[in-house]
């Protein structure tokens, strides 16, 4: 079979100029751009960082075709990133109007199936969250939060504290 084909030395070495060569101007961009370009924050963040590693698993197993290319989408991409969290960070309302928000899943014990049914989150996946949280009864939870990422965050306690409201400002019920 050809795809079992071994390659050639000067491939094999070229590849590995490659990768050192995009190992490194991946690292110059994060410290240009920020850790937020590989970071897992939004939906828009993680398409990007998806295009990204489509990008460097090209450069690096193409190596025999220009890395000028690769450098050039990295660099656009990683400025569009930039510019995109200025943005969002400069207007609550641009924020509100460009990314998702939190989804309230549980609040006080109670289970909110309209919630789970509109961020997708099964009712077996909700107890699983609950159980890698230690969460023992219901009644301890204080809120289950379906962020933005994707995460599911829980806020549980065995005593009665509340809640500050500013944690749970930007979630939408």
């Amino acid at each position: 079979m050809e795809i079992f084909t071994s390659l050639k030395p000067w491939t094999i070495v070229q590849m590995c100029v490659a990768a050192i060569s995009i190992y490194l101007y991946v690292m110059l961009i994060t410290r240009t751009a920020g850790k937020r370009t590989f970071a897992k924050m939004t939906s828009f963040d993680f398409a990007v960082t998806i295009a990204m590693g489509s990008i460097l698993a090209d450069a690096v197993n193409k190596p025999t075709s220009n890395l000028m290319p690769a450098f050039v989408s990295l660099a656009l991409l990683a400025f569009l990133q930039v510019v995109f969290a200025k943005i969002l960070s400069s207007s609550d309302r641009v924020e509100k109007l460009l990314t998702n928000t939190p989804i309230l899943l549980m609040k006080d014990g109670k289970i909110f199936e309209k919630n789970l049914k509109k961020a997708l989150v099964s009712r077996a996946d909700l107890m699983g969250k609950l159980r890698e949280a230690n969460v023992l009864q219901l009644s301890q939870v204080r809120a289950v939060v379906f962020e933005t990422t994707g995460d599911i965050s829980v806020l549980h306690t065995t005593d009665t504290t509340e809640l500050d409201e500013i944690i749970m400002e930007d979630v939408g019920d």
